[in-house]
Protein backbone atom coordinates (compact mmCIF):
# COMPACT_ATOMS: atom_id res chain seq x y z
CA UNK A 1 0.00 0.00 0.00
CA UNK A 2 1.05 3.63 -0.85
CA UNK A 3 1.59 5.02 2.25
CA UNK A 4 3.05 8.36 0.82
CA UNK A 5 1.19 9.53 -1.91
CA UNK A 6 2.29 11.14 -5.41
CA UNK A 7 0.57 11.41 -8.59
CA UNK A 8 1.80 7.98 -11.27
CA UNK A 9 0.39 7.04 -14.56
CA UNK A 10 -0.56 3.95 -12.81
CA UNK A 11 -2.53 5.65 -10.64
CA UNK A 12 -4.46 7.67 -13.78
CA UNK A 13 -4.84 4.53 -15.65
CA UNK A 14 -6.64 2.83 -12.46
CA UNK A 15 -8.70 6.32 -11.80
CA UNK A 16 -9.59 5.61 -15.65
CA UNK A 17 -11.02 2.12 -15.11
CA UNK A 18 -12.34 2.54 -11.96
CA UNK A 19 -14.48 5.53 -13.91
CA UNK A 20 -15.97 3.46 -16.77
CA UNK A 21 -18.92 1.69 -14.89
CA UNK A 22 -20.30 5.21 -13.29
CA UNK A 23 -19.62 7.20 -16.33
CA UNK A 24 -22.29 5.05 -18.04
CA UNK A 25 -24.77 5.88 -15.22
CA UNK A 26 -24.06 9.46 -15.73
CA UNK A 27 -25.05 9.39 -19.79
CA UNK A 28 -28.30 10.18 -19.23
CA UNK A 29 -27.80 12.55 -17.40
CA UNK A 30 -25.38 14.79 -19.43
CA UNK A 31 -28.06 14.01 -22.60
CA UNK A 32 -30.68 15.99 -20.56
CA UNK A 33 -28.18 18.87 -19.82
CA UNK A 34 -27.43 18.96 -23.69
CA UNK A 35 -30.90 19.05 -24.77
CA UNK A 36 -31.87 21.54 -21.87
CA UNK A 37 -29.17 23.76 -23.03
CA UNK A 38 -30.48 23.76 -26.74
CA UNK A 39 -33.92 24.17 -25.70
CA UNK A 40 -33.03 27.66 -23.70
CA UNK A 41 -31.28 28.66 -26.67
CA UNK A 42 -27.85 27.92 -26.05
CA UNK A 43 -25.00 26.81 -29.48
CA UNK A 44 -23.27 23.74 -29.12
CA UNK A 45 -20.40 25.76 -28.39
CA UNK A 46 -21.91 27.80 -25.44
CA UNK A 47 -23.16 23.87 -24.43
CA UNK A 48 -19.43 22.70 -24.38
CA UNK A 49 -17.97 26.00 -22.53
CA UNK A 50 -20.31 25.42 -20.43
CA UNK A 51 -20.51 21.47 -19.46
CA UNK A 52 -16.01 21.85 -19.52
CA UNK A 53 -15.77 24.64 -17.28
CA UNK A 54 -18.48 24.13 -14.59
CA UNK A 55 -18.52 20.63 -14.76
CA UNK A 56 -21.32 20.06 -12.32
CA UNK A 57 -24.56 18.61 -13.84
CA UNK A 58 -26.60 19.63 -11.09
CA UNK A 59 -25.33 23.01 -10.83
CA UNK A 60 -26.14 23.37 -14.69
CA UNK A 61 -29.53 22.41 -14.71
CA UNK A 62 -30.34 24.71 -12.40
CA UNK A 63 -28.62 27.80 -14.36
CA UNK A 64 -30.49 26.37 -17.02
CA UNK A 65 -34.18 26.22 -15.55
CA UNK A 66 -33.17 29.95 -14.39
CA UNK A 67 -32.08 30.88 -18.19
CA UNK A 68 -34.02 33.94 -19.50
CA UNK A 69 -33.22 36.77 -21.88
CA UNK A 70 -31.24 38.43 -20.77
CA UNK A 71 -29.35 35.89 -18.64
CA UNK A 72 -29.61 36.50 -15.24
CA UNK A 73 -25.85 36.07 -14.33
CA UNK A 74 -26.09 36.91 -10.80
CA UNK A 75 -29.23 34.58 -10.01
CA UNK A 76 -27.32 31.48 -11.41
CA UNK A 77 -23.92 32.53 -10.26
CA UNK A 78 -25.69 32.43 -7.00
CA UNK A 79 -27.13 29.48 -6.70
CA UNK A 80 -24.90 27.52 -8.17
CA UNK A 81 -22.49 28.53 -5.47
CA UNK A 82 -24.89 27.50 -2.89
CA UNK A 83 -25.42 23.98 -4.21
CA UNK A 84 -21.59 23.75 -5.03
CA UNK A 85 -19.68 25.13 -1.24
CA UNK A 86 -20.40 21.06 -1.03
CA UNK A 87 -17.01 20.72 -2.38
CA UNK A 88 -14.77 22.51 -0.25
CA UNK A 89 -15.27 20.25 2.41
CA UNK A 90 -14.21 17.34 -0.15
CA UNK A 91 -11.02 19.07 -0.68
CA UNK A 92 -10.28 19.43 2.37
CA UNK A 93 -11.10 15.66 3.13
CA UNK A 94 -9.01 14.92 -0.28
CA UNK A 95 -5.73 16.34 1.72
CA UNK A 96 -3.69 12.84 2.71
CA UNK A 97 -4.01 12.54 -1.06
CA UNK A 98 -2.99 16.08 -2.36
CA UNK A 99 -0.82 17.13 0.29
CA UNK A 100 2.40 15.84 -2.07
CA UNK A 101 0.87 17.22 -5.25
CA UNK A 102 1.60 20.35 -6.86
CA UNK A 103 1.14 22.72 -9.88
CA UNK A 104 -1.31 22.27 -12.52
CA UNK A 105 -1.93 18.17 -11.00
CA UNK A 106 -3.07 19.50 -8.29
CA UNK A 107 -5.37 22.16 -9.80
CA UNK A 108 -6.17 20.16 -12.59
CA UNK A 109 -7.48 17.49 -10.07
CA UNK A 110 -9.62 19.70 -8.08
CA UNK A 111 -10.84 21.36 -11.11
CA UNK A 112 -12.62 18.20 -12.06
CA UNK A 113 -13.64 16.90 -9.17
CA UNK A 114 -17.00 15.67 -9.12
CA UNK A 115 -19.00 13.61 -6.18
CA UNK A 116 -18.43 10.32 -8.00
CA UNK A 117 -14.54 10.70 -8.20
CA UNK A 118 -14.31 12.15 -4.80
CA UNK A 119 -16.42 8.82 -3.47
CA UNK A 120 -13.68 6.30 -5.32
CA UNK A 121 -11.06 8.25 -3.91
CA UNK A 122 -12.06 8.24 -0.29
CA UNK A 123 -12.75 4.35 -1.12
CA UNK A 124 -8.70 4.30 -2.04
CA UNK A 125 -7.55 6.42 0.77
CA UNK A 126 -9.63 3.65 3.15
CA UNK A 127 -7.58 0.95 1.45
CA UNK A 128 -4.22 3.07 2.08
CA UNK A 129 -3.54 4.23 -1.18
CA UNK A 130 -2.94 7.67 -1.64
CA UNK A 131 -1.95 8.30 -5.90
CA UNK A 132 -3.57 11.58 -6.15
CA UNK A 133 -3.66 10.62 -10.15
CA UNK A 134 -6.04 8.03 -9.27
CA UNK A 135 -8.34 10.77 -8.38
CA UNK A 136 -7.91 12.57 -11.67
CA UNK A 137 -7.75 9.64 -13.74
CA UNK A 138 -11.53 9.19 -12.49
CA UNK A 139 -12.27 12.43 -12.57
CA UNK A 140 -10.83 13.39 -16.08
CA UNK A 141 -12.53 9.51 -17.55
CA UNK A 142 -15.77 11.45 -16.32
CA UNK A 143 -15.32 14.78 -17.86
CA UNK A 144 -14.85 13.35 -21.04
CA UNK A 145 -17.68 11.49 -20.99
CA UNK A 146 -19.66 14.13 -19.94
CA UNK A 147 -18.36 16.42 -22.78
CA UNK A 148 -19.16 13.58 -25.35
CA UNK A 149 -23.37 13.06 -23.23
CA UNK A 150 -23.54 16.85 -23.22
CA UNK A 151 -22.78 17.25 -27.19
CA UNK A 152 -25.38 14.09 -28.15
CA UNK A 153 -27.80 15.36 -26.43
CA UNK A 154 -27.73 19.33 -27.85
CA UNK A 155 -27.04 17.72 -31.38
CA UNK A 156 -30.36 15.73 -30.50
CA UNK A 157 -32.18 18.27 -29.19
CA UNK A 158 -31.45 20.71 -31.99
CA UNK A 159 -32.54 18.53 -34.50
CA UNK A 160 -35.71 17.35 -33.34
CA UNK A 161 -36.41 21.03 -32.21
CA UNK A 162 -38.74 20.35 -29.41
CA UNK A 163 -41.19 23.42 -28.35
CA UNK A 164 -40.21 24.36 -25.22
CA UNK A 165 -43.24 23.18 -23.27
CA UNK A 166 -42.97 19.69 -24.57
CA UNK A 167 -43.34 16.97 -21.56
CA UNK A 168 -38.88 15.91 -22.40
CA UNK A 169 -37.91 18.90 -20.31
CA UNK A 170 -39.36 17.86 -17.28
CA UNK A 171 -36.56 15.32 -17.44
CA UNK A 172 -34.22 17.93 -16.11
CA UNK A 173 -36.05 18.58 -12.73
CA UNK A 174 -36.65 14.47 -12.50
CA UNK A 175 -32.72 14.23 -13.07
CA UNK A 176 -32.18 16.72 -9.98
CA UNK A 177 -35.23 14.72 -7.91
CA UNK A 178 -33.05 11.35 -8.73
CA UNK A 179 -29.94 13.11 -7.25
CA UNK A 180 -31.25 13.88 -4.17
CA UNK A 181 -31.84 9.73 -4.03
CA UNK A 182 -28.16 9.00 -3.92
CA UNK A 183 -27.62 12.10 -0.67
CA UNK A 184 -30.73 10.55 1.52
CA UNK A 185 -28.65 9.45 4.33
CA UNK A 186 -31.99 8.37 6.53
CA UNK A 187 -34.57 9.90 8.73
CA UNK A 188 -32.36 12.65 10.44
CA UNK A 189 -32.31 14.27 6.81
CA UNK A 190 -35.73 14.57 6.71
CA UNK A 191 -36.40 17.56 9.02
CA UNK A 192 -33.51 19.41 7.32
CA UNK A 193 -34.93 18.27 3.60
CA UNK A 194 -38.16 19.55 4.45
CA UNK A 195 -37.97 22.90 6.15
CA UNK A 196 -35.83 23.82 3.30
CA UNK A 197 -38.57 23.21 0.96
CA UNK A 198 -40.93 24.97 3.01
CA UNK A 199 -39.09 28.02 3.55
CA UNK A 200 -37.98 27.90 -0.73
CA UNK A 201 -42.19 27.72 -1.40
CA UNK A 202 -42.57 30.41 1.23
CA UNK A 203 -39.80 32.45 -1.07
CA UNK A 204 -41.51 31.74 -4.27
CA UNK A 205 -45.14 32.26 -2.99
CA UNK A 206 -44.09 35.71 -1.56
CA UNK A 207 -42.92 36.69 -5.42
CA UNK A 208 -39.40 36.37 -4.48
CA UNK A 209 -37.54 35.66 -7.81
CA UNK A 210 -34.90 33.45 -8.54
CA UNK A 211 -32.25 32.55 -6.90
CA UNK A 212 -33.81 33.78 -3.59
CA UNK A 213 -36.13 30.97 -2.80
CA UNK A 214 -33.11 28.19 -3.62
CA UNK A 215 -30.66 30.41 -1.35
CA UNK A 216 -33.78 30.57 1.47
CA UNK A 217 -34.52 26.90 1.32
CA UNK A 218 -30.47 26.18 1.43
CA UNK A 219 -29.50 28.14 4.12
CA UNK A 220 -33.08 26.99 6.13
CA UNK A 221 -31.82 23.60 6.28
CA UNK A 222 -28.13 23.64 6.37
CA UNK A 223 -28.39 25.69 9.67
CA UNK A 224 -30.85 23.36 11.24
CA UNK A 225 -28.84 20.32 10.42
CA UNK A 226 -25.67 22.17 11.55
CA UNK A 227 -27.44 22.99 14.80
CA UNK A 228 -28.63 19.45 15.37
CA UNK A 229 -25.42 18.10 14.10
CA UNK A 230 -23.59 20.77 17.13
CA UNK A 231 -26.56 19.32 19.62
CA UNK A 232 -25.75 15.56 19.18
CA UNK A 233 -22.25 16.26 19.70
CA UNK A 234 -22.55 18.38 22.41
Amino acid sequence: MDQRGGFTRAGVVRGLKAALALTLGLSPFGLVVGMTADGVGLSLLETLLMSGLVFAGTSQLVALQLWSDPAPILAATLACLVINLRMAPMGAALAPVLDRTRGIRLWGSLALLVDNSFALTIAELRAGRRDAGFLFGASFGMWVNWMAMCAIGHIFGNALRLPAGHPIFFASSAAVLAILVQLWRGRSDLQPWLLAGAVALMAHGLGLGAPWPVLAGAFAGATLGAWRDTRGQA
